[in-house]
């Protein structure tokens, strides 16, 4: 009998942590993960010619207790000592599992209600595009989508991307990744 019984909690314990253990992915119309960037998201400045335009982005549901996404590009070869922060959104709701071609702009006015902008290593509130200097081999982007178990991530406006990361971090339930590359 408590064999049975302890039996009976493993199967159920196991199938309740199947049906919850969804698997959480991140893809884009835009840009096929290990392939290299377009032009589209090459930077526009430092002497690069570019787009700077931001990739559209699709993601499956969250985690069970997901209550917001943030979303970050950033490129872990940038010859600074701590990489570079591309792009930073924030606050995207619950709801939402895709993001538009082109809502990184400085105007903001293509992202989801409530979804923020943070500020990135080109000092903007914006999608800054690859631009690795010229020669160096080509460097990764790895764009992720954070499930968060908070509404908001409450920061001051000029926050730098380490405070967003930061608060991203500690109040992360799960994380989907890919990554692009791109040299000159």
């Amino acid at each position: 009998m408590i064999g049975a019984r302890l039996g009976f909690i493993l199967l159920f314990f196991l199938a309740s942590t199947l049906v919850h253990a969804g698997e959480f992915t991140l893809s884009s119309p835009t840009i096929k993960p290990g392939a290299a960037l377009s032009e589209e998201q090459v930077f526009n400045g430092f002497g690069c010619a570019g787009k700077n335009l931001s990739p559209a982005l699709e993601w499956t549901k969250g985690p069970k207790g997901t209550k917001s996404y943030a979303i970050t590009v950033y490129d872990p070869d940038a010859p600074t000592g701590s990489g570079w922060w591309h792009w930073i959104v924030y606050n995207i709701p619950a709801n939402v599992t895709t993001i538009a071609l082109g809502a990184g702009d400085a105007t903001g006015k293509k992202l989801p209600l409530g979804a923020l902008q943070g500020r990135t290593d080109f000092g903007t509130h914006a999608f800054g595009g690859a631009c690795p200097p010229q020669g160096d081999t080509p460097h990764r982007y790895i764009f992720t989508v954070h499930a968060l178990k908070i509404e908001k991530i409450e920061v001051a406006p000029d926050a730098s991307a380490a405070m967003i990361g930061f608060m991203i971090n500690a109040n992360s339930l799960g994380k989907a990744s890919f990554t692009a590359t791109y040299g000159r």
